[in-house]
């Protein structure tokens, strides 16, 4: 189990704040590509490759039986298609994680819908996330503001803690999730991750926090590469969405979940003119035309929902 290192101060005085050394995590079987394997990196290893901000978890033992997921296409798992037409991503993966784990049954919910700037996302999704009264919740937004050609990083910040206080005054311990880098193969790709860096570097300056543990997928370097995403190469891919769950489950502490799904096929990125007229340029016309990839859609887990505990081999 991974040792923690006391930054905050004492109980009586307010935060008695961790900070979770994880592995470099790899992820197989909780959908078929790597495993989380623990062990003892140094800090600078993993502000390499992400790295989680806890306060309050003591335990893994602690009540993680009712999971709720807030945000947009990232954690609605878009990139990470089934089958069946229906998109599964990080967030599921985590869940089944986390009945993989516990002894008691787990339920969850996902009310992500795509393309939501922040600011319905901590108001319509949050209230309704914290109507379920669930013990874990992930809050996850602002990817969308920073695309937008204006935007006030301290507001989106500012929108961020405030959510996170409100759910943590509800009683819930909190999962703040950033989003992964995808800016090494966009276009304006140096000009958003200027503003993805300022974003990441104002969420860390007000945390650690109680009852919060920050996830820091923009910080790992090793995401960004262009295997882990889409074809559109801002949708993480099956592989990227395993990688983000194991770095959540590994910062919960939680042993992965063999939940395998064969046969991920390699992405085909397309050249620079096809993926012009597939991707960038409908894209552009939804903002000029003020219209959104999730207009129209509902969650897709919108009450909580057990969860069927994988078969363990």
């Amino acid at each position: 189990r991974a040792q923690h290192t006391r930054i905050g101060v004492d109980r009586a005085g307010a935060h008695e704040e961790p900070l979770r050394r994880i592995d470099r995590v790899t992820v197989h079987r909780i959908l078929v590509y790597e495993s989380l394997v623990p062990n003892t990196k140094t800090t600078e290893q993993v502000f390499q490759t992400g790295f989680a901000r806890c306060g309050g978890l003591d335990d893994v033992s602690m009540n993680l039986t009712s999971y709720v997921a807030i945000g947009d296409s990232f954690t609605e798992g878009v990139g990470d298609e089934l089958p069946n037409g229906r998109v599964r991503g990080w967030a599921d993966l985590v869940a089944l994680g986390l009945a993989a784990a516990s002894t008691a049954p787990v339920s969850y919910a996902n009310l992500a819908i795509r393309g939501r700037l922040l600011a319905p996302i901590v108001s319509e999704q949050l209230d309704a996330a914290l109507a379920l009264a669930p013990a874990l919740m992930s809050i996850n937004g602002g990817g969308n503001d920073i695309l937008r050609p204006r935007v006030s990083i301290t507001a989106i910040a500012d929108q961020l803690e405030a959510a996170v206080d409100r759910a943590v005054a509800s009683g819930v311990h909190v999962i703040l999730v950033s989003g992964a880098d995808p800016t090494r193969h966009i276009p304006l790709g140096s000009f958003v991750r200027a503003r993805g860096d300022q974003l990441a570097a104002s969420v860390r300056h007000r945390l650690p926090k109680q009852h919060v543990t920050f996830v820091d997928n923009w910080a790992d370097a090793e995401l960004g590469e262009l295997r882990y995403w889409s074809r559109d190469k801002l949708h993480l891919n099956p592989v990227g969405h395993a990688r983000v769950a194991g770095n959540v489950l590994a910062a919960l502490g939680v042993p992965i979940a063999d939940v395998s799904r064969s046969g991920i096929p390699a992405e085909a990125h397309e050249r620079t003119a096809a993926y012009w007229r597939r991707y960038v340029l409908p894209w552009i016309g939804r903002r000029l035309t003020g219209r959104s990839s999730g207009d129209n859609r509902e969650p897709k887990i919108a009450t909580l929902q057990p969860v069927k505990r994988p078969p363990l081999h």
